[in-house]
């Protein structure tokens, strides 16, 4: 992970910060990143082109289903998938959460979050 940290695979946003191990141009057919979400930090999600599987591998937080209303405890060794495009909200707790993720379609690195907090589609070829 040293080696990731200050290079254009370490990415920042507003409340978190996301170091990308495995992109679309490493031909795994998914991307793989650690991510960070500080304490107290809210995160409006909507990955309207992407699957998500979210590890939490320290940390705590909540996520909630914004279609269901529910809310659900994030700590060490929670896993959530998001099969759905689900929206959601993902908030940071009384420590920061490391989060252990993988995209499918994988990412390239060069995403952004969109109004409603989607990546957009790639459709390059590399």
């Amino acid at each position: 992970m040293q080696d990731i940290i200050g290079t254009e695979r370490e990415v920042q946003g507003p409340g978190w910060t996301s170091r990308r191990m495995l992109l679309k141009k490493d031909g795994m057919g998914f991307s793989f990143h650690e991510t960070i979400i500080p304490a107290g930090a809210e995160l409006n999600l909507w990955y309207k082109h992407h699957l998500e599987a979210v590890y939490c591998v320290a940390g705590n937080g909540t996520i909630t289903d914004k279609a269901t209303g529910e809310t659900h405890e994030i700590t060490d060794g929670t896993l959530y998938a998001l099969d759905q495009h689900d929206q959601h909200t993902l908030r940071g707790g009384t420590e920061d959460m490391r989060l252990i993720c993988a995209f499918n379609p994988p990412v390239t690195g060069r995403e952004v979050h969109d109004e409603d907090g989607a990546y957009l589609p790639d459709t390059s070829e590399d």
